[in-house]
């Protein structure tokens, strides 16, 4: 740590208390399953659930559905809106869009003008989305001790035994003990070399960092206004604007860069609760349920003479041969092949694939959207072909396209068309034509998912060649004046 600083004073009755979950992360080491537009904590990697679904699920068990807050980004916002309220209901309204990442600490920030209407001091729990917690009790009664320790004026981590020398993770150095299982913290060490960590799990003098915290709202904000001026300022002018007008101009910086590291009086609570933050694919091989031979095997794979192997296929079959400690993850547009050992190098090749401008990075063939999704069947110069899966009940925006024309071929079910204002119903077999700048729409009024398959043409066929005049998801942009 820098420059010291408490975060506040001893208090007496202890505030209202409140959970941000951060779902906003890109998850880029578990490429190519998590995307850009489909990251890790939206997706079942360990169940039947979402990681994300997994987190409300457990902070609900301590925090009541009025007390929760979800921040993600407006790319996520609609299968963030999704996954949560069906889990609980109550949370449809509590779900925050960044208009863009800006990592942790403005993400904090944006959920704590919530938070902080109505009177009363209030605290805040921060928890990652994205991370495995299997022992949900014992977590819950470790977030109990953390805001006894704030209301005593501490800023609370939560930090987890290290069991092996991992290199991923993020480490607390632990000071004096406070009390049972919590303990002042010295400092903290973001990911070391091997043999540092090795250290660090033979002394014990080191827990892993969860990257849960909890601390008291007004004496966060005083650490924010000392350290952080750009963000204490754009904070100031809430009342005067949308707290979201300016966050693309915000300095992207998390809370453990911004804050923890410049102020005093941090604490530790020290629980074992089954942690994991799912980060790479070793962690993925090492939770994972292994056959006789050591290997954890997903989806359709064929594997002969392997040993200690991860095989995940998300897009036909995967056939292996005499592999040993290797992970070969398949999807439909991409497959990744590395040694066990070298998995942390994954991010550097996902860092060459943005280089190179590909795709790849952003999303898989599927793409979620919040009527329905599409996939990519087939595209080349001039032409694109979808499937696209409609919702019973949902209707996409009323659009136009500059520079591309469509032809809908409806596969399942019963579709809804506008065409500049005329409606028309198409059943199975049945198909039309969109004619470049027309106004259309189209919508399923059924109760069975509408599949179409669309075909486009023209010299443009990126997602961005959209207009939208009215749209029940909210994604109209403002027209300029003049």
């Amino acid at each position: 740590m820098t420059e010291q600083e408490s975060v506040g004073e001893k208090t007496g009755e202890r505030p209202e208390c409140h959970a941000v979950i951060l779902a906003g992360g890109s998850g880029t080491r578990l490429w190519p399953l998590s995307r850009n537009l489909l990251p890790k904590q939206l997706m079942a990697l360990d169940g039947e659930t979402t990681l994300l679904q997994q987190t409300v699920e457990r902070v609900a068990t301590v925090f009541p559905p009025e007390r929760i807050w979800i921040v993600t980004n407006e790319d996520h916002v609609f299968e963030v809106r999704k996954q949560v309220t069906s889990v609980a209901k109550e949370l449809d309204g509590h779900v925050l869009a960044e208009p863009m990442g800006r990592n942790t600490l403005p993400a904090i920030m944006l959920a704590l003008e919530k938070v902080l209407e109505g009177d009363g001091e209030k605290q805040v729990a921060v928890f990652p989305s994205d991370h495995l917690v299997r022992d949900a009790e014992k977590w819950g009664h470790a977030v109990e001790g953390g805001s006894e320790l704030a209301s005593q004026g501490h800023f609370v981590t939560f930090g987890v035994k290290a069991v092996k020398p991992e290199t991923g993770y993020g480490y607390i150095t632990v000071g004096e003990p406070l009390g049972d299982n919590t303990y002042t913290v010295e400092g903290f060490v973001e990911k070391p070399d091997f043999e540092t960590a090795q250290r660090f799990v033979a002394d014990g003098s080191h827990l892993w960092n969860s990257g849960m915290f909890l601390f008291d709202c007004r004496q966060f904000l005083r650490a924010v206004a000392r350290h952080q001026p750009v963000l204490w300022d754009w904070w100031l002018a809430r009342e005067e604007r949308p707290l979201v007008d300016g966050y693309g101009k915000l300095p992207d910086v998390s809370v453990d860069y911004g804050i923890v590291e410049h102020i005093d009086n941090i604490a530790v609570v020290a629980a074992n609760f089954g942690w994991d933050d799912l980060g790479s694919w070793e962690a993925m091989y090492r939770l994972g349920d292994k056959d006789a031979d050591g290997n954890v095997i997903q989806g359709d794979v064929l594997a002969m003479d392997c040993e200690n192997c991860l095989l995940i296929s998300k897009g036909g079959k995967l056939a292996v041969v005499g592999l040993r400690d290797m992970i070969m993850v398949q999807t439909r547009d991409a497959t990744l092949s590395c040694p066990l050992p070298k998995v942390q190098r994954v991010k550097e090749l996902v860092d060459r694939l943005k280089m190179q401008g590909s795709q790849l990075v952003e999303s898989h063939p599927m793409v979620h959207r919040p009527w329905g999704s599409y996939i990519v069947l087939e595209e080349g110069d001039n032409y694109k072909i979808k499937r696209l899966v409609v919702t019973p009940g949902a209707n996409l925006s009323s659009q136009m396209h500059h520079h591309r024309s469509e032809h809908w071929a409806v596969i399942k079910g019963t579709a809804r068309v506008e065409i500049d204002h005329e409606p028309l119903l198409l059943v199975e077999n049945q198909t039309v034509d969109i004619p470049k700048a027309s106004q259309h729409r189209l919508g399923n009024p059924g109760r069975v998912p509408l599949e179409i398959i669309e075909i486009q043409s023209g010299p443009y066929l990126e997602e961005d060649d959209i207009v939208r005049f009215d749209d029940v998801y909210g994604r109209v942009k403002p027209r300029k004046e003049g």
